[in-house]
């Protein structure tokens, strides 16, 4: 068995490990460290699909450019020239609502002000100023119909199902939207706390001029781009293993040990940049620390079906659509991919890439491919105006799920935190383990590379790296 010791050793080549093994390359270009992959390719969830002119994603389609961090790592990837951008400010989104498809404004004061909201719930919003905090750890769906009403639910429905595929009738509101529920308990409505926060930031001199709203975000290649280029940037075999997997990790002189098939490799800072369950199965191996208060938590899987048509398909300039639980639709939704960045179908084609499955409906994916591409077609021919069926189509199929953020899921951060405090050199991020966007695992893996840097330049007498929080 090879041996070697390293500053750093991260297992996970998904886009929080290559995020942090860059952040850490760029700040101190001499540190030691190596990477582990189990799979033969860098990416984890972020994984884009060519074929026949049309370019698909099998998870993340994008983020927001609002967020440093991610901004940094495209440029330390050098795809600057690569971006391509759909700015919210011109796009829309539509939401399926009693069978078709309405456009949604792009903030929550003009739905509110719109005809898709009746008036009786309008004013029933008002009421939010005197609901109290409901105690406990209440699901997203308890929660906005205490302090919102019922008809705002298809709308919380839509967002959470974009956003995790779940079912807001257990994704916990704590877990989700954690500075939501403080500011709530903090003043006891969410609209007199935000509004007690733009108080003092006026009182601060904080300059209040409107922001443009951000832009979806990817490359010209797909979103797989980006961690192709940052492994890229590190030395195969040497900096980069991939088929590599982590079999167990113990605590050494030098700080951690962790073993390979073919490997024993010493470290004082070891990051654990995988996904909640797989950083769980690990971790519950490990002498020392104590049992976490879940072995594992749910997930949820979806398939996405790429759909292309000729010019003769009607399909509405936006981002594209979502669907309600109430609506009973097959899909979760869709997004027009061609619209958001053209060069994803052949010239007089438009792609669409539909959602199937999640929490609520895991039994569609086990449909064969071809009932799936039918009972989707139907689907969207009823929203949408689809004289003739696909003439491209590709079914991909769940290769990880979406972690849920339910019953339970706040106490394991608690955990966290505590393992955190009792094991040094540990580190913990990854998908699910705070948040699942791009923008969140790429923002914990700065605060992560701050705290390995922290440790290693005060070892070696260097001044300290503050981290940088947002």
């Amino acid at each position: 068995m090879k041996t070697k010791n390293v500053d750093v050793l991260i297992a996970g080549a998904g886009l929080s490990g290559l995020s942090v093994a860059h952040f850490l390359k760029d700040e101190r270009p001499d540190i030691s460290l190596v990477v582990l992959e189990k799979s033969e390719r860098p990416g984890g969830a972020i994984l884009s699909h060519s074929e026949e002119g049309y370019l698909a994603e099998w998870g993340a389609h994008g983020f927001l450019d609002n967020c440093e961090e991610s901004r940094r790592l495209i440029s330390l990837a050098g795809l600057e020239g690569e971006v391509e951008k759909a700015p919210l400010g011109k796009f829309v989104r539509y939401i399926c609502l009693n069978g078709k498809l309405n456009l949604i404004p792009q903030n929550p004061r003009k739905i509110l002000f719109s005809n898709l909201v009746p008036l009786r719930a309008k004013l029933r919003v008002v009421a939010e100023l005197w609901k109290k905090p409901l105690p406990g750890e209440p699901s997203v769906a308890d929660w906005v119909a205490h302090r919102f009403g019922r008809a705002i639910l298809p709308f919380a429905d839509a967002v959470f199902t974009g956003t995790y595929a779940g079912d807001i009738e257990r994704l916990k509101i704590d877990a989700v939207m954690p500075g939501i529920r403080k500011l709530e308990f903090e003043h006891g409505s969410l609209v007199r706390g935000l509004l007690h926060k733009r108080k003092e930031q006026k009182k601060s001199g904080a300059k209040s001029k409107r922001l443009a709203l951000p832009a979806m975000t990817s490359f010209r290649g797909g979103m797989a781009r980006l961690p192709q280029a940052m492994a890229a940037g590190l030395r195969m075999n040497d900096e980069l293993f991939y088929r590599t997997e982590v079999m167990q990790v113990k605590r050494s002189s030098e700080g951690w040990e962790v073993t390979t098939n073919q490997h024993s490799i010493t470290c004082r800072n070891l990051v654990l940049a995988l996904p909640v369950n797989p950083s769980l199965a690990l971790l519950d191996r490990v002498g020392g620390i104590s049992a976490p208060p879940m072995s594992e938590i749910p997930e949820a899987r979806i398939a996405t079906v790429a759909l292309g048509f000729t010019d003769k398909a009607r399909v509405p300039f936006g981002f594209g659509y979502l669907a309600p639980e109430r609506e009973k639709r097959f899909a979760l939704g869709a997004l027009f991919s061609s619209h958001m960045f053209p060069g994803r179908a052949p010239r007089d084609h438009v792609l669409m890439e539909a959602l199937v499955g999640g929490r609520r409906h895991p039994e569609r994916l086990e449909l064969d491919d071809e009932t799936m591409i039918n009972r989707i077609y139907d689907d969207l021919s009823r929203l949408l105006v689809l004289p003739e069926k696909p003439c491209f189509s590709h079914v991909m199929r769940p290769r990880a799920g979406i972690p849920q953020l339910e019953a339970g899921y706040p106490s394991l951060l608690s955990w966290l935190e505590k393992v955190h405090e009792q094991s040094a050199g540990l580190h913990i991020c990854g998908f699910g383990w705070h948040g699942i966007g791009i923008n969140d695992m790429t923002k914990e893996a700065r605060k992560v590379a701050d705290n390995v840097l922290r440790d290693t330049r005060s070892r070696k007498g260097e001044a300290e790296v503050k981290g940088v929080y947002f």
